[in-house]
């Protein structure tokens, strides 16, 4: 499959798709099945790589999986582990960050994981330290090898009590996934409270795990000797949704999304429809349009859940291109998300960034050189560009102001939207986009 595309643009998008299960919790829901003595069956799963890369690491280890494409349903059996190698899990990897949440439930089931050296600086990588920190207090014993990481747990692992500096997701998902077997009581405190990390303890629960969530962001684990396989529908993909949305918006179109999900998507649709768009929400999903007009100028800022989710930030800000007057994003979730406005400016667009937090938030980046609050003025009109993607949400950041642009772009490196996107090619089609 080619790894490039032409957006012939200027054109609304109309029609409707289907969105199925989030990137963001099937994932870790497929990791999660490692921790069953008996099968597992995930429903409303999508067709991304994503999918793919676990379902060839499960394999690795000796879990069975079967993946029906067409309704969405993979049954997982992980009865039987065996341990893989580091050569081999990085082969199957690649970029992804997934071996790491293997660690905890690999642990449990076999006393020993493995961590690949994936490149250089990986090892050292802040997250990967975050997560490193979480299984040594576990219990875990780390040894650096010539081939990665290699973790034992010769006396098992105990419950901790552990604060996040910042309520990370990932950090927040190895909690669950290594403290749900772990002897004892496992305490968390500032833990992220994401949808997808809330059908991650569903899905636990039904397991046999014993989680109890509270207002104040804490999490409290009490662990069980044993668990039991599960059978789950995966929620919609939120972050697919909004982007289709801001598309939607951004092209002046009207999309109809089967499967998109009010309780999830509750602030975009509140920001939605303070910029100007209009959305209905239906039994079996939600239309979004524009409906004709100005769109308005908004300041914004994203957030951990409940806020604006920093993932919904690149698409909308497609849009704002096109709403009158000077609207204001401050992100406060990743330092360096604005890097794929550079592509926008090239394409007509004005875009200021600046190091200041530009809000009412003080954020982690105010005091540190990153560029971290941008300045959108319009509308601007967009004309075709080449444009190289840099990354997921940028990419399909990208592809929206392709559609949204007049004359023909060039879209390079869209295989990155495979990861998060199933067959976005095919609904692009369907909304009578014309690509080649």
């Amino acid at each position: 499959m080619t790894d490039s595309i032409r957006v012939h643009g200027g054109e609304p998008l109309r029609g409707e798709i289907t969105v199925r299960g989030a990137k963001n919790f099937v994932s870790k829901a497929m990791v999660a099945a490692l921790l069953g003595s008996t099968p597992s069956t995930l429903r409303n799963v999508p067709n991304i790589r994503d999918v793919k890369v676990v379902s060839e690491l499960l394999r690795l280890h000796g879990a069975g999986v079967d993946y029906n494409v067409e309704s969405g349903e993979i049954a997982l059996d992980t009865t039987s582990l065996q341990y893989a190698d580091a050569l081999q899990i990085a082969t199957h990897a690649g970029s992804s960050r997934i071996p790491i949440l293997l660690c905890g439930p690999l642990l449990h089931r076999l006393g020993e994981a493995v961590i690949p050296d994936l490149g250089g600086c990986r090892i050292g990588d802040r997250p990967i330290n975050f997560h490193l920190e979480i299984l040594q207090k576990f219990g875990a014993q780390v040894e650096e090898g010539g081939d990665g990481l290699h973790l034992t747990a010769p006396n098992g692992l105990t419950g901790i009590a552990h604060t996040l500096s910042y309520p990370s997701v990932g950090a927040t998902e190895q909690l669950l996934l290594t403290g749900v077997l772990a002897k004892g009581i496992t305490t968390l405190e500032n833990a992220a409270v994401e949808p997808e990390i809330k059908d991650l303890i569903d899905t636990l629960q039904k397991m046999g795990a014993i989680i109890s969530v509270d207002t104040d962001r804490s999490i409290t684990i009490e662990g069980v000797e044993t668990l039991h396989g599960y059978d789950h529908t995966a929620l919609a993909d939120r972050i697919e949704v909004g982007s289709w949305a801001s598309a939607a918006l951004a092209t002046r179109g009207d999309v109809m999304i089967h499967g998109a999900q009010q309780r999830t998507m509750g602030m975009f649709l509140n920001v939605f429809r303070k910029v100007g768009g209009e959305f209905d929400v239906r039994q079996d999903g939600i239309r979004f349009w524009h409906p004709g007009g100005d769109l308005n100028a908004i300041a914004l800022q994203t957030d951990v859940h409940p806020g604006f989710m920093t993932d919904w930030q690149q698409p909308l800000v497609v849009a704002l291109t096109q709403a009158k007057g000077l609207s204001i994003v401050h992100e406060t979730v990743y330092e360096n998300r604005f890097g794929f406005t550079e592509a926008l400016v090239a394409m007509g667009a004005e875009v200021q960034l600046y190091r200041e937090c530009l809000g009412d938030k003080k954020c982690r980046f105010g005091q540190r050189n990153f560029r971290h609050s941008a300045v959108i003025s319009g509308p601007t009109p967009l004309h075709a560009a080449d444009i190289e993607v840099p990354d997921l949400r940028g990419g399909f950041s990208h592809l929206i102001a392709a559609l949204a642009a007049k004359g023909t772009s060039t879209v390079s490196g869209i295989g990155i939207i495979d990861r998060g996107y199933e067959a976005f090619r095919d609904k692009l089609t369907a909304l009578g986009a014309a690509v080649e």
